[in-house]
């Protein structure tokens, strides 16, 4: 992962990004020696967003089979496509 002083994103933003569109790598910004921001592509962002929501749909799954709040088949069918438009 790339570090990058905050100076130098003011400074150079638009080759600090084109970099990041080129390798997909992070850039860590940090100010006064400590880290501040991460620099991210837009579609690495989504596509972190979308497994978020996936395993955040898997937890509340455990936690329903601990609870035995358990759906039938077609609920859960029914749940799921709610859940997923």
């Amino acid at each position: 992962m790339k570090t990058e002083i905050v100076t130098k994103l003011k400074r150079e933003a638009t080759k600090i990004l084109a970099d990041l569109h080129e390798t997909k790598e992070p850039v860590l910004i940090t100010e006064h020696g400590k880290p501040s921001a991460y620099l991210i592509d837009a579609g690495d962002y989504e596509m972190l967003q979308a497994r978020v929501q996936i395993l955040e749909g898997i937890a509340r799954g455990e936690r329903a089979v601990l609870e035995n709040n358990i759906l039938s088949n077609i609920e859960a069918k029914e749940a799921m496509n709610k859940w997923l438009s």
